[in-house]
């Protein structure tokens, strides 16, 4: 049935951005790029333009997401860093690896930056009893290839105001995230905090 022209069934028009004035990542703000089915991998290389760390990934990344933490390397200006994580077995330093240092070795990711730009590599995690022991952490950024697995999920969000954003932002930057299906969380999203809420309860002895 129509009144005024319009079907009683028809679906309202959605709410243009508001955000879009609101900078996160430079990966995300125009949009997030589509992941490629059968994406295999590609080459990661540092910011050096002489003779950069390159570091191999043969597989497709998984829980792709930005991250507001402090301990996470952003590029230049970016307000979160993206990162993803993948199967250790399949992460390789191909060149230059005698430039690579561990940014905090107290970490319980031992993050290995380029000594020379500063720019993180891998992350890793040699405690084999934390839940995500056997996960590199990557920026698929420092890639030039499309279709690595794409962002689903902003974590750590609030931590962006200990790198001195101002909390009077905060309302804007939660909406930008949204606008982007980049569900905000202050923490983990939920599948990876059961992951992690498992492993514990496996170690106490409340799961099988």
């Amino acid at each position: 049935m129509f009144f005024g022209g319009k079907s009683e069934t028809e679906a309202p028009a959605a709410a243009a951005p508001k955000y879009t004035h609101v900078k996160i990542h430079p990966q995300v703000d125009n949009g997030i790029p589509p992941e490629k089915p059968g994406f295999a991998g590609g080459t990661l290389k540092c910011k050096c333009t002489d003779s950069p760390v390159v570091v191999e990934v043969a597989a497709q990344t998984a829980h792709n997401h930005v991250c507001g933490c402090t301990k996470c390397w952003k590029p230049e200006g970016a307000v979160f860093a993206q990162i993803a994580v993948v199967a250790r077995d399949k992460v390789t330093v191909k060149e230059n690896a005698d430039k690579l240092g561990i940014v905090d070795t107290g970490a319980a990711i031992q993050r290995h930056a380029c000594r020379d730009c500063g720019t993180h590599m891998v992350g890793r995690i040699e405690n084999t009893g934390h839940p995500f022991h056997g996960l590199d952490f990557v920026h698929t950024e420092l890639s030039d290839r499309t279709g690595w697995a794409a962002p689903t999920f902003a974590a750590f969000v609030s931590s962006i105001i200990e790198s001195g954003v101002d909390p009077a932002r905060m309302g804007d930057i939660r909406g930008r995230l949204t606008e982007l299906g980049l569900t905000p969380y202050d923490c983990l999203s939920p599948p990876l905090m059961d992951v992690i809420a498992t492993h514990v309860a496996k170690t106490s002895g409340k799961q099988g």
